[in-house]
């Protein structure tokens, strides 16, 4: 299955730890290394990243990566990647007219969540959104993740520092080629992001949420949840020992 990852972005508050974020190592990993590594052993097996801020040292590494696992990358220039993250799904429209992954350069995960979303791929007919539903989930910054309203398996809103919510966004979803129209008309009223195309799927009924049930995800995007990943997959380290 196809897979798109969003890797344009600054990352201005890991600076401290290195200058261009999806090639923070993580345990001599880079990030954006893990997030295919994942999707690869979920059963992704193509794969368009979406490239902005210093981007040469970011597509050098994407090569090297592709020749060493024998996984096809399509490397996409996002030179407007200081707007919102919608426009970098939008720079991946022409390369993608089938249902596709969906995921960010900095979280990490469990990717038993990439396979759940595929075994739903010949029943999603919009966007289905892996959401956890573990509201003390000590992984997540609740200032800066975004939120998400489900009812039924259904969103109903999503966006950050929303009051009423039941469950958080994973950044990591199973999208039909619907939502690049959804995020265009959604740009249109002035909201370039992804959670905005969201939203604009969820009023006609076409955003649904599968819930990972405990599942490990982790939005890496400072220090603090760098360090608390380090010491997760430490731990996991030492019990496969």
């Amino acid at each position: 299955m196809k897979c798109l990852i969003i890797a344009a972005g600054k990352g201005s508050r890991l600076r401290s730890i290195a200058e261009v974020k999806p090639l923070i190592s993580l345990r001599n990993t880079p990030l954006i290394e893990r997030v295919i590594d994942s999707a690869m052993e979920a059963g992704a097996d193509d794969f368009y990243v979406v490239v902005g801020y210093k981007s040469a040292s970011t597509r050098a590494h994407l090569e090297k990566v592709s020749r060493s696992k024998g996984a096809p990358i399509t490397i996409i220039e996002n030179e407007e990647w200081e707007r919102a993250n919608g426009i970098s799904v939008l720079k991946a429209q022409p390369y993608l007219k089938e249902p596709f992954l969906l995921m960010m350069a900095d979280h990490i995960f469990d990717p038993e969540i990439v396979r759940l979303l595929i075994c739903e791929s010949s029943n999603n007919k919009g966007l289905l959104l892996a959401v956890d539903e573990d509201l003390e989930n000590h992984f997540v910054d609740l200032d800066d993740v975004t939120r998400v309203l489900v009812q039924d398996k259904r969103i109903q809103k999503i966006g950050k520092g929303m009051e009423t919510y039941n469950c958080f966004d994973t950044g990591i979803f199973l999208c039909d080629p619907v939502l690049f129209s959804a995020i265009e008309d959604s740009s249109k009223e002035g909201d370039d992001s992804l959670s905005g195309g969201v939203r604009y799927l969820a009023k006609q009924g076409k955003a649904n949420a599968l819930a990972i049930k405990g599942l490990f995800w982790c939005d890496i995007d400072d220090p603090k949840s760098f360090k608390q990943a380090e010491e997760y997959l430490s731990s996991l380290a030492q019990n496969c020992a």
